[in-house]
């Protein structure tokens, strides 16, 4: 969102940004699930020489945020970076934004929530090989990648009948997107290279109700 373009925030602008997000997340998740877990990544901290405190994938991402802040991404006031305390200063002039949003949304973050979801419930749901594959640099970009993309998706609530559509529609998308495409029109039906009903259980039971958490945190601060 360019800033301070307060006519994408409306809730048609909003819907179409989201079902469009739907397919850079389904795309993303067929990128990740081509590699194991691999949890050295994620569990076995750097070595003293280093001098970094935190795991392999801990520095990758916040080596990522602090280049993408260079560059100016965070200065966008609705981008919410998972490591704001080691971020570059821009080098891109600061541009005043018009504020689109309450100053309560500046307090609601739940990153490390998203960040803990993602390693310990969703990771081990979609990537059924646990091994090391040492692929650690490319896991660890479809991994950024995929956290990054969540921010549009925090931006709406949501009600049971429209949730109910959202799960049959990236459902859907998962099947189409996942498919092997063959030239052979007689060729039997293979496996996706995604489960469709994982992606509909992620955005059950972790997309929608963390939407749902920021929204509610935000209005509650607004009230504050």
């Amino acid at each position: 969102m360019a800033c301070g373009d307060a006519d994408k925030l409306c809730l048609d602008s909003i819907r179409k940004s989201l079902i469009r997000q739907e397919d850079t997340i389904i795309f993303n998740l067929i990128e990740r699930i081509k590699f194991p877990i691999n949890p050295t990544l994620y569990k076995q901290q750097l070595p003293p020489s280093s001098n970094f405190s935190g795991s392999l994938f801990q520095y990758l991402f916040q080596e990522t945020e602090s280049l993408q802040s260079k560059v100016g991404r965070y200065l966008a006031p609705e981008e919410n970076p998972f490591f704001p305390d080691n971020l570059s200063d821009s080098i891109i002039p600061l541009t005043k934004c018009t504020p689109v949003l309450h100053p309560a949304a500046e307090s609601v973050n739940v990153n490390e929530k998203i960040l803990d979801i993602y390693i310990n419930q969703m990771l081990p749901l979609f990537c059924t090989e646990v091994n090391d594959d040492a692929n650690f640099a490319t896991t660890a970009a479809c991994d950024i990648q995929l956290l990054q993309d969540r921010d549009a998706l925090m931006k709406l609530l949501t009600f049971e009948a429209v949730e109910e559509m959202v799960k049959k529609r990236v459902a859907k998308k998962a099947k189409v997107f996942g498919q092997e495409v063959s030239l052979n029109d007689n060729a039997e039906e293979v496996k996706g290279k995604i489960d469709p009903l994982l992606v509909s259980r992620l955005y059950d039971e972790w997309v929608m109700p963390l939407t749902k958490l920021v929204e509610v945190e935000y209005l509650l601060r607004r009230l504050d």
